[in-house]
């Protein structure tokens, strides 16, 4: 791989036209920090491999876990992301608040090229395409979902398990939309440290995801499972007030816990021994839309631990499946009409340093623009404290985002 620097006046615009110029590529990653954790990453590719790149890119499906345990998934899938796919990118681009870092495939590409390329894009005006309402339905129907909270409380009183989360999809069919100009808009509504922007041939990813679900710099690796949800004030004195009721909720205290105590355990199968510590606990982060409960967990790895080991050991997120993690996911298989596919992954990128960082796929748009179909989970922690009907408006509230882009609510 070759590289060279280039520098620009406005990130904003040569982000979103550097996304639309490679629009027909196979394989587009932009992973956007929304200036909250470091430089932005696009990587472009028509090839899975290429040989002088030792950067990996790619993604984890939640139905990866059919591969690390004797477990299956039947439910509805209409958008068919595969279980998993990692490339070497012809073309990766770091963008920090006025440079570009290129790192290319000489085979590919030039510097000369490249060069004049970033300078047209900087002059480009972007243009707003005519976008069209979508109408979304609910898989299931809310009593149904109701009916199985209550069915799954059941399972947590009867000892089954101690928390499990049940997801929910929404969907259209026969839709069109323009994947790039829709993810910037819900960017826009929602800045999040985890957001990207996924093209996968004609599968598309359009995430606002607030959650890491790990990161590993030098030995160290480190989650930072989300549980426990509030929604924003209209004051500044009705939000604060919220942040307080969230951070004294003993409901969403247990299930953060809970989730804690889960990644503790799956982080011990690969760490130095006695290096789990929980460096945040039941923290609030304020995003957008709503207030969150995140605890951070960190560890030393042991040195002969490879990536996929740590993927085995950790994978899929206890955020996202509950506790015991075997049950809950035997359960989930059970209550949920639809395959969760890439919802509920991963998406991220290995450094040629090795260090990593992924996401969590939540608060996120799947869309295949082949079979025209829009789909989108939202779903919740269960616990022997859930009330149902707060369950279900946690949901709606997760979904407020997306269903206000999607309906031209802006």
């Amino acid at each position: 791989m070759k590289s060279f620097i280039y520098k620009f006046s406005n990130r904003t615009v040569i982000q979103q036209n550097l996304i639309n110029h490679f629009k027909d590529a196979k394989y587009v990653f932009f992973f956007n920090s929304n200036n909250q954790i470091e430089k932005n990453i696009l990587a472009i590719s028509n090839s899975e491999k290429v040989e002088d790149n030792n950067w990996k890119i790619g993604f984890i499906s939640y139905d990866y876990k059919n591969n690390i345990e004797q477990l299956t998934s039947n439910g509805i899938d209409e958008i068919g992301f595969p279980d998993e796919f990692f490339f070497t990118p012809q073309l990766i681009i770091e963008i920090s608040e006025s440079i570009l870092e290129i790192s290319y495939s000489s085979k590919v590409y030039n510097e000369t090229d490249l060069r004049i390329l970033f300078i047209d894009l900087e002059k480009q005006q972007q243009k707003k395409n005519q976008a069209n309402a979508v109408i979304i339905s609910p898989r299931i129907s809310k009593e149904e979902y109701l009916e199985n909270v209550c069915k799954l409380k059941q399972h947590i009183q009867q000892g089954d398990i101690y928390e499990v989360n049940y997801c929910q999809e929404f969907f259209a069919n026969q839709i069109e939309i323009n994947p790039i100009e829709t993810y910037f808009k819900l960017n826009k509504k929602s800045p999040t440290p985890f957001s990207c922007f996924v093209k996968f041939n004609d599968k598309y990813l359009l995430c606002a995801s607030p959650e890491r679900f790990i990161n590993k710099v030098g030995n160290k690796i480190s989650s930072q499972p989300i549980k426990g949800t509030i929604k924003r004030g209209a004051t500044l004195a009705e939000d604060e007030q919220l942040k307080i009721q969230l951070q004294n909720d003993p409901k969403e205290r247990s299930e953060n816990i809970m989730i804690v105590d889960l990644v503790r355990n799956d982080l011990a199968k690969i760490a130095e021994r006695n290096s789990v510590k929980v460096d945040e606990l039941c923290e609030i982060y304020t995003f957008p839309q709503v207030h969150q409960m995140i605890s951070t967990i960190s560890a030393e790895l042991k040195k002969e631990v490879d990536f996929k080991q740590i993927i085995h050991a950790l994978f899929p997120m206890g955020s996202m499946t509950g506790a015991p993690k075997i049950r809950a996911m035997e359960l989930i298989e059970q209550y949920e009409k639809s395959k969760r596919g890439l919802y509920s992954g991963t998406v991220g990128f290995i450094k040629p340093t090795s260090d990593f960082d992924f996401n969590v796929v939540i608060r996120s748009i799947l869309y295949n623009a082949s079979s025209k179909k829009i789909s989108y989970f939202v779903g919740s922690a269960i616990t022997s404290l859930s009330v149902p009907e707060k369950e279900y408006e946690e949901c709606l509230l997760k979904a407020k985002a997306i269903n206000e882009v999607l309906s031209l609510n802006d």
